[in-house]
Parts: C-alpha cells; structure tokens; sequence
C-alpha cells in the first residue's frame, strides 16, 4: 500500500467532512457497538444499521479559488479567471466611451518581444525588399535601423526610425483666359488689341524627396525626436500666344522653360514631455514646416519657416498651437521656397486651440487669432521675369505696410447624418498706406464659408457657399475687402474648378495684377499670393455652389460641381478702370473630375478634369475682346506616383 496515498486520504476526508475553511462542521455520526467476534461464524454481512460512506465533494467548489491558487503558484484550475479592474469611466457627457477590460481577454498574458519587428521575418513569414512599400520595410519606417550596417550615424539606442518619400507630380494644362496684350508689342502685328488670342499651355513636372530620422516607437505615442529634410524640383514649360506675358522684355519668345530647386521641409521636431498616462503631450518643431491655419486652407496654407508649439489635452480631446513664421520668398514661375533669398519682412503670429466633440458629438471646433505683421513698406521686389511685384502696381505706386489680426472659428465633422464645414474670420488692422488716398485706413473685413454634403451609398452630394467682404468706398478711411495671407483652399471643387485653378489677368487697372490667384478662391487684386502683398481694396467674392461625388468602385471616383461667382462689391474695379459702373455676376464655374486608382491605394493616382467658366455681365464687362468668347475652358491632367 502506498504510504503516500494513504497519507493524504484523511486530509481530503477531513476536508469533506468539515466543508469550507470558516464554515461550521456537522455534528458527528454515532458508530453502532461492534459485534462479539465468533472464530466459528462466517463474516458478517454488511446491514443497514452500518454508516453509510460520506458522499463525494467537489472539494474545488469548497475551497475559494483564492486558496487553490495560492497553495500551487502560479497554476490555476481551467476556466478560472481573477477579477477584473474596474471598468473605466468618463466623464464628458455625450463622448464616445473607451471599451470595458472585458473587452480585452487574456490581455494579462501579454508579455513584451524584445526586436519584434524583425521577429516574423527570423520566422520565415516575409522577406524586405526595399521597393516594397507594403510589408515590412526599414526605409518606410516600419522597423528600427540596424545600427550595425550604419555605423557612421551618431545615433544611439534600439529605436531609431528612417522614413523614405518620394513623389512624382506630372502636370499637363491646356487652358484659355483673357490674355492682354503687350503695351509696346504683340505676337502678331496689325492684330493690335486690348486682348489677343487666350490659348495656352502649361507641363510641369514635380519630383519630391523626403526624408526623416525619428526616434521613439511612434505608433502609439509621439516621437522623442523627428529631423525631416523634403526637397522639391520643378521643371515647367508654358507657352502663350502674346509677348511680355511671361517677361518684361518685348524680346523674349512667348514661350518658356524654366527649372527650380526648392526646400519646402527642413526641420526639428522635440517632443518636450507628457502631461497623462495616455500620451497627451507637447512638442516644440522649428525650421521650415507646413502649417495649415484651418481645416480647408482659406488663410494660411503654407510651407515657411517658424517655431512651433504644440501638443494636446484631456485624452486628446483638445489639441492647440503657438507659432511664429517668418516668410521666405518664393521662385517666381515654380512657387517652392528660395532659400538663396533673404526672407520677407513679413511675420505670422498665430495661436489656435481645437475641442472635439463640440459642441455636438461628432464635431471639432477651432478657435484661432493671427496677427499679420507686414513692414516692406520700403522693400521694392522684382520677380524673376522681371516685373515688379512690390509694391504692386495700383493706385500711387508706393509701398505699403500693415498690421492685421484674424479672428477666426472654424468647425469641421458631422452633426447626425449632415458633413459639415465651416470658418469665419474678422479681419482687424490698419493699412499704412492705401494705394488710392496715400493715407492710412481702418482694414474691417469679413469672411465666411460652410460647406454640407450628404453620404448615400457611393455617392455625396455637397452645397458650398462663401462670402468675403468687398470695399465699398476705395477714397474712404476704411478698407472692407477680406484677403487672406497665402490661401490655398480644398473647396468648392478645388483646383478643378475653373476660378480657383486659373489666374485671371486685370488688365486695364493695374499692371502685372490678378483678379484672383492661381489656387485661390478670393479676389484680391493681388500681384501674386507668393511674392505679393495682402490687398484689402478689394471687390471681394460671393460663392454658391453644388457638387457630388460618385465612388463607382474603390479604384474609380467622379466628381461634378456646379458654381455661380460674384463680385461683393465694385467700387475699387470701377475706381481702377476708371468705369461709372460695373455688374457684379462673374459667371458660372462648371467642372467635372475622374480620378483613377489603380491599386486601390494612393501610390498611383491619375486625374483627368475639364472646366468651363461661362462668362456673366461683370465678367464680359471687364475683359471683352474681339472674338467675344462665349466661353473659357481648362484641362487638367495630372499622375501623382508616391512611395
């Protein structure tokens, strides 16, 4: 018999016997005496008068599990789990809540891979290949650098990231505007006219490179530090059918090539601490950086050089941004920045602070201030073609500086099933110097601009609409037309659309002066929103506009927008062209959009667009020529190849 067995048998059975540790034992059974032992009889048989065996016990469901666990470390018994943490609560009414730790079984198993990104590929799973931007790959940042085979970086520590972009923009436009023609020569003699044929061609092609060394695991938490160098190079031919359109000089031909080298990212990024378990923080970058003022880019929307400052709060619920910019000049016919060139006595101040969830679930709202502070009053700047962008060339041809500060909301997400955004700003200031009084002038303007659209299924239908204070009186001490710093606006159907893709040329009033800006929606009278000055005498704008797009697959989308376009006000035009009156209605802006994916990613995208601009009366009224063109039309086709 085994001594070990019959050890333990009277431990479990006094276990059974006296139930559950802290519980009351039952009272004991009596034994009945035993019988006188007869040598002569045979055994007795066993009666019902004998004690019956006690009946089994689950001695598990008698003894807590506290206690199993702890007799046996580290075992526990199938099926049993310890109690979970207490779910997490919020306390923001109407937010979406986190998921309860029952959401997360076996999370208590979890136990940290030293180098797990390269653990699937020591199992066989992948092979990197560096042109693949889709599994694993060192050069998209997707694992840490392998300082053994880069010895010559001065890096130290297991979590250093390189990231590798390059992209390919291929860009060719042929399109039809007014064209003026030249003061002293044309293309064509005897064809003398206030504008000449409005055929013309453009072909760019883009090449960016970036790259970025970024140390710290950032894919749930900021980077500890991030250098990031993004070159762009241009080279762009266009050809017009008039001289002294695209240089000064009646000499040059009516067609160009030119090529530029910009850097358009050269910048430190620090992440300076964290403010919460759950990675809230803040960081300062500084060099040469994007920043955009708000959501689609109706302010400022630019690459310049500036410090920063931000981070965010409360589970990232807010995020907020201090900056200062100082602007660079830009290359002329390319618009990258050149940095051969001092940069502008021009500075951007601007502070914002972003709430999701407000004020509905679903919404984020901005609140901004940015203070313009211009002093080239004394600055006097020639573009590369030669023709003089500051001051520009309106009213007394002196230069001009100011002081301006936009107050601004702005909102973009959804209420219910609507899409909505959304900005307002007030511009505040004083102009030294207005070009039509040679005095100093109050600036009062205002803008506004909402976007809504509607998903179903496949298709979204949007109405967009906009208004930006034109000045009524250009000889007053006031200045009311709005303009922004360097817009670049996704609305409307963006640069597909006719307007905002195309410069319109006021010829007549001004030398060397747009109507509206390459990539702006505004009429601001400006030389140019690159190397130009804010212009606050301005007819401003009024936009309506309707639009859909229609997913017909994950590779292929369409895109229609219809857009109706007034002059607010047009005092300063009849003032400039020396006119008693002018209509306001521009026109109607009609476009259509196809863009095609082929993998169904962003890597490759090719866009085919086509707009017409069907002129009204204030239009026709300002740019009439001898053909009366019924019509303005503009192509685009653009591939975009991205790695």
């Amino acid at each position: 018999m085994s001594l070990v067995g019959s050890s333990l048998l009277p431990i479990v059975a006094s276990l059974a016997a006296q139930g559950a540790p802290g519980s009351e034992a039952p009272p004991p059974t009596p034994s009945p005496e035993p019988a006188a032992a007869d040598p002569h009889a045979e055994a007795a048989a066993p009666t019902d008068e004998l004690t019956p065996p006690p009946p089994p016990v689950d001695w598990q469901d008698s003894v807590g599990d506290d206690l199993v666990t702890q007799i046996i470390e580290g075992r526990r018994r199938p099926g049993y789990r310890p109690d979970l943490p207490d779910a997490l609560s919020q306390d923001n009414e109407g937010a979406l809540r986190p998921p309860p730790p029952q959401a997360f079984p076996g999370i208590e198993d979890q136990l940290p891979v030293p180098d797990r990104w390269r653990l699937i590929e020591t199992l066989g799973v992948v092979k990197e290949r560096w042109f693949d931007p889709y599994h694993q790959n060192t050069l998209k940042g997707d694992r840490a650098i392998d300082r053994s085979k880069v010895k010559w970086l001065p890096i130290k520590g297991d979590d250093w990231f390189f990231v590798a972009n390059a992209v390919s923009d291929t860009v060719f436009e042929p399109r039809t505007f007014p064209i003026p023609v030249g003061v002293q020569t044309t293309e064509r003699p005897g064809s003398l006219d206030v504008f000449g044929k409005n055929r013309s061609f453009v072909a760019a092609q883009t090449f960016i490179g970036g790259v970025a060394l970024i140390k710290g695991s950032t894919a749930f938490k900021p980077p500890d530090v991030e250098y990031r160098l993004t070159l762009a190079w241009q080279a762009n031919y266009v050809d017009v059918p008039e001289r002294r359109i695209l240089d000064v000089r009646p000499s040059k031909a009516s067609h160009r090539y030119d090529s530029f080298l910009g850097v358009q990212e050269l910048f430190v990024d620090k992440h300076l601490g964290n403010t919460s378990d759950r990675y809230d923080f803040y960081s300062v970058r500084a060099g040469i950086q994007p920043f955009q003022s708000d959501f689609r880019g109706f302010l400022f929307n630019d690459s310049q050089l500036g410090i920063r400052l931000f981070g965010n709060r409360d589970n990232n619920r807010f995020q907020y941004n201090l900056a200062a910019f100082w602007r660079l000049e830009k290359d002329t016919n390319s618009g990258l920045n050149d940095i051969t060139q001092t940069p502008r006595s021009d500075f951007i101040f601007t502070g914002n602070l972003y709430r999701q969830d407000f004020p509905v679930v679903g919404l984020t709202s901005q609140v901004s201030v940015t203070y313009n502070m211009n002093r080239e009053k004394n600055d006097v700047q020639i573009d590369h073609n030669g023709f003089p962008v500051r001051p520009a060339l309106l009213g007394d041809l002196r230069g001009r500086e100011y002081d301006v500060v936009y107050l601004g909301y702005s909102a973009d997400g959804r209420i219910g099933r609507i899409n909505l955004t959304a900005s307002f700003y007030a511009a505040l200031g004083e102009d030294r110097n207005s070009f039509f009084t040679s005095k100093p002038a109050e600036i009062r303007a205002g803008f506004g601009a909402v976007e809504l659209s509607y998903d179903y299924d496949w298709m979204r239908f949007r109405l967009s609409g906009l208004y930006a204070t034109g000045d009524g009186d250009p000889y007053n001490k006031t200045e009311g037309g709005f303009d922004a710093i360097f817009e670049n606006p996704i609305f409307g159907g963006a640069d597909t659309s006719y307007w905002i893709r195309q410069t319109i040329p006021f010829a007549g009033g001004g030398r060397v002066i747009s109507v509206n800006g390459r990539n702006g929606i505004l009429n601001s009278l400006r030389s140019s929103k690159e190397e130009g000055q804010s212009n606050f005498n301005n007819p401003g704008t009024v936009f309506i506009g309707a639009g859909a797009d229609f997913d017909l697959s994950p590779q292929t989308r369409v895109s229609v927008n219809a857009n109706h376009l007034w002059f607010e006000n047009t005092s300063s035009l009849q003032a400039l062209r020396v006119e008693g009156s002018i209509p306001k209605d521009i026109g109607f802006d009609l476009s259509i959009a196809a863009i095609w994916r082929p993998k169904a990613t962003q890597n490759i995208v090719g866009r085919l667009s086509a707009a017409v601009l069907l002129p009204g009366k204030g239009f026709k009224d300002l740019f009439e020529n001898r053909q009366r063109e019924n019509a303005y039309a503009s192509i685009l086709a653009n591939v975009i190849l991205s790695f």
